[in-house]
């Protein structure tokens, strides 16, 4: 187990046997006394004793958005958000992003984070956490800086893999990140509204037909799409159709257009964000000669997903219910 220098001591409630429990089912576990100085929880499969971090950086508005939900914005020292993330001024959380400071929209990188004195960093396995860059989070124990990975990117993680379904990913986020800030009950009623939003689609959608559906993500020589380990695959079979790589298992990752046409897509998904506008792959789509007789863009049942509904976090939900209302217009 990973453990850090105490760096202060935090005042935790004590935890129920039934507390425990529920939590441990999702690997975090509080040390059982009044006055606890850590909290173990789970980073993929390694098991990491967190003390209460002050100064996060945090990667990405998915990262920075499972904070603020969890109203945590008091502990987020800053975020780093590249191109392809749209405006913050658009988040639903945008007076909580108003609050911190931006540090760069560069990658994330360990000079970055050393210059901000973050004690505590948000990311995913090769989702600013990257060997090349080198910043991982077995370079951030080295130097005392804890970090959290996103569970949806702990599949092929070297050493302490974790697989999960991408929601399954996110409600694991939230509780653990719940149980390091002591915010368990703020993360269980989140995930119950999640969870309660997501069954209504799952109802909205059992009178609805399948429909087949490829993620166009990018790339022209060979297209770049979704495997089942990112929050699309989650979001198209929740709202009843099927991602037509469903069976490839890999998070983001290439493709031939033999594949795509083989499968003649009803409907494709366009993942829209700053670096690569929808409406510039969908021009593509129309006018190649490889895609321009798919069923779906002969019908042009193009949906436009943005990128934070996308990429794990809470906006996964929205675009699972946006998704599910245009489903339903195809049926009109």
């Amino acid at each position: 187990m990973t453990r850090f220098r105490q760096r202060r001591v935090v005042t935790t409630a004590i935890v129920t046997a039934s507390g425990l429990l529920a939590i441990s089912a999702c690997g975090a576990q509080v040390d059982a006394e009044t006055e606890a100085e850590t909290a173990t929880v789970a980073r993929c499969g390694e098991q990491v004793e967190y003390s209460l971090p002050q100064r996060a950086v945090v990667y990405e508005a998915g990262s920075a958005d499972k904070m603020f939900v969890l109203g945590l914005t008091d502990h987020v020292h800053g975020y780093v958000m590249p191109p392809a993330n749209p405006p913050v001024e658009d988040s639903p959380w945008a007076d909580e992003y108003a609050q911190v400071e931006f540090l760069s929209d560069d990658l994330l990188n360990r000079e970055l984070v050393v210059d901000a004195d973050a004690d505590f960093v948000v990311a995913g396995w090769n989702s600013g956490f990257s060997v090349e860059r080198g910043i991982t989070p077995e370079i951030l124990d080295e130097l005392g800086i804890m970090s959290f990975m996103h569970t949806e990117t702990c599949y092929n993680y070297p050493g302490f893999a974790e697989h999960v379904e991408p929601f399954e990913g996110l409600f694991a986020d939230l509780e653990r990140l719940g149980a390091i800030f002591d915010v368990e009950d703020i993360a269980n009623e989140v995930i119950s509204q999640y969870r309660d939003r997501i069954a209504e689609v799952e109802q909205a959608a059992a009178d609805r037909d399948d429909v087949s559906v490829f993620l166009y993500d990018s790339g022209t020589d060979k297209p770049f799409t979704a495997g089942n380990q990112v929050p699309p695959n989650d979001i198209i079979s929740h709202a009843g159709a099927t991602n037509i790589f469903a069976d490839l298992e890999a998070r983001w990752t290439e493709v031939g257009w033999e594949a795509v046409v083989e499968a003649q897509p009803e409907v494709i998904i366009i993942l829209d964000y700053g670096d690569a506008p929808a409406q510039d792959k969908i021009d593509f789509l129309q006018t190649s000669p490889v895609t321009s007789a798919l069923p779906a863009v002969v019908d042009e049942n193009f949906f436009i997903l943005d990128y934070n509904e996308g990429i794990s976090g809470p906006r996964n939900i929205d675009g699972l219910e946006n998704f599910s209302d245009y489903l339903d217009t195809l049926n009109d």
